[in-house]
């Protein structure tokens, strides 16, 4: 039977630091009091010419070298965005572009802060099933687009970025189990109103920006999230001592905190990485992964259960063997 396995991660953060005290000047808020609620310090805003493609692009380009493969190796091309460049081509076929890739498939996944879950489950399911060899899977968005900068509820959390993997066909497993859900019931709670079909005189007006309901959001994603552990371990007939580390999504620190609480992980075994970036939306889990492979934190053959939770409401994790 094959496999899939991360040979390879990347991330890029935009130049430009937005932090709380900048925040201090725009609306009706102070950095302790952001601090005390999301644990956010500062989060990155890319530049009036930079895209989701160029951030995507970066963070692919050192997913790759850290994979040490060829770009020629890559047969999949999988991009969670919510904020893509256009409403079509789609991101992936930009990027694909970008990179200099003719005729494999490539094609976004849309399902928000989950997105990169979402993607990676299907670049496995590409790679089991013998469809693909070797997938390049991106979580990248320029959320800063979609926010009202007024609305001190939402604009304190979210920032840009992207985050990447490289899987290649194994023997051996690394993707041990990925879960997906999603229940649209509570597509109202997390959302942007406005589309090319509905509502788009909001699009046409720039007016089209995030909604949320935040308690409500809360509760459901600390359940969400703390549940797929269960259902994680289960699958693989593991228990939390196996697990060397849970990156839950990256959206904020009560959330985070909560989670490990509730899944029974130490402070110390739960990758905390949004005080510098924020919400990212569906560059969190890889940009967090990036990070803590990068500083040493997460060592190969160690086991990693990351999870995204997003608007739809769709939720999801991948429990891996680095």
């Amino acid at each position: 039977m094959m496999y899939s396995r991360i040979i390879g991660t990347g991330s890029y953060l935009p130049e430009k630091i937005l932090t709380n005290y900048d925040l201090e000047s725009m609306i009706d808020t102070d950095h302790d009091w952001i601090m005390a609620r999301t644990g956010i310090s500062e989060r990155r805003i890319a530049a009036d010419d930079e895209f989701t493609c160029d951030l995507a692009e970066k963070a692919a380009r050192k997913a790759i070298d850290s994979a040490g493969i060829s770009i020629s190796e890559i047969d999949l091309l999988v991009v969670a965005t919510t904020t893509a460049d256009q409403i079509f081509p789609s991101t992936a076929c930009l990027l694909q572009a970008r990179l200099g890739i003719s005729g494999p498939p490539a094609f976004d996944v849309q399902a928000v802060c989950a997105g990169f879950m979402f993607a990676l489950d299907v670049a496995d399911k590409f790679i089991r099933t013998g469809s693909a060899k070797c997938a390049l899977v991106v979580g990248a968005e320029t959320f800063s687009r979609i926010i009202d900068w007024t609305d001190r509820s939402t604009c304190i959390l979210f920032g840009d970025g992207g985050g990447a993997v490289v899987l290649k066909a194994d023997q051996q497993p690394g993707v041990l189990s990925t879960h997906l859900h999603a229940d649209g019931k509570y597509n109202d709670l997390l959302c942007v109103p406005a589309g090319v079909s509905k509502n788009y005189q909001a699009v046409q007006a720039g007016t089209a920006f995030t909604r949320m309901e935040g308690s409500e959001v809360f509760r459901h994603a600390v359940t969400a999230m703390s549940d797929m552990v269960e259902e994680a371990l289960d699958a693989n007939n593991m228990t939390r001592q196996d697990v060397d580390w849970l990156i839950p999504h990256q959206a904020n620190v009560r959330i985070i905190n909560a989670v490990g609480r509730r899944a029974g992980f130490p402070a110390d075994k739960v990758i905390v990485t949004v005080d510098h970036h924020g919400n990212t939306s569906a560059a969190s889990v890889p940009l967090a992964l990036d990070e803590s492979i990068r500083n040493g934190t997460i060592k190969p053959g160690q086991h990693v259960l990351m999870e995204g939770f997003g608007g739809g409401f769709t939720w999801g994790s991948a429990l891996v063997r680095i």
